[in-house]
Order: structure tokens, then sequence, then C-alpha cells
């Protein structure tokens, strides 16, 4: 799980990020390099860790097209920017799902994205719950 800032770069994607502490940058340069073979599930709680370019609109170059080639068999990401507000509460409610059952099964990951979204954001704006997806299992 990261709860950070994450940042699209449109000119050169690979060198998107999440923005850990201090002035480090895990980039999508990195993540590809990874080879994660029993990797199950990520939550990137960042902004824009889904977000594609104009210029490669036939590609998905972004951090969670890295997660899933490092090995990850599921993500769930955001296509634009979220707010801190509701991050952190969809997040919760996702890892409450997941951890109804022992162990926890990832892959109900979509299905708890999608009831957490439901749960926290059914009545406000588009542009808030719709950047919320998960991709892969």
């Amino acid at each position: 799980h990261f709860a950070c800032h994450g940042v699209q770069d449109i000119y050169n994607p690979t060198q998107s990020a999440l923005l850990l502490a201090g002035s480090s940058r895990l980039t999508l340069a990195s993540i590809i390099q990874l080879s994660l073979p029993n990797a199950d599930f990520a939550f990137l709680s960042a902004c824009q860790t889904a977000t594609g370019t104009k210029n490669l609109q036939e590609e998905s170059v972004h951090l969670a097209a890295g997660m899933l080639l490092a090995g990850y068999r599921g993500v769930s990401v955001t296509m634009w920017s979220i707010t801190d507000y509701d991050a952190p509460q969809v997040a919760s409610d996702v890892y409450e799902h997941l951890f109804k059952t022992a162990p926890p099964e990832s892959s109900r990951a979509a299905e708890a994205l999608h009831l957490a979204v439901r749960r926290n954001l059914p009545d406000i704006n588009l542009s808030r719950w719709a950047p919320f997806i998960h991709v892969g299992v």
C-alpha cells in the first residue's frame, strides 16, 4: 500500500512516480525493472496512478501498468487527482472488506473497491468517485 503523492509525466511517462519521503521518488522506470512473481495486491492511494497520455493513447504507460508488469496480480489505482479526504476513507473500507476472511482474499479487491466507493462517495460529484479503479485480477 502506498499513500503518498503521485505524478504523471506526460512527456516522459517512465519518469511518472510515487513521491516518497523527502525527495525520494519511485519511478515507473524503477518499478518495471522489478521481478515480484509472488506479489499479489497493491493499492496506490495517490493521484494519477493510472493516467494515460495523449501522445500514447494506444498504450498503457502508467504506474498501474508498471505494477502489473513487475508481477502484481491486481492493483487499485486512480485515473486522476483524488482528495486527501476521500483517499483514506476508501482505502480503509477496501481493507475492511478484504480482511473479512482470513487470510484476506485479494481476488475480491475489485469488489472491495467498488463497495468502498459506493459506501463513501455515493451522492457526490462524479469527479470524486470515478477516478478509483482496479486493474488486473
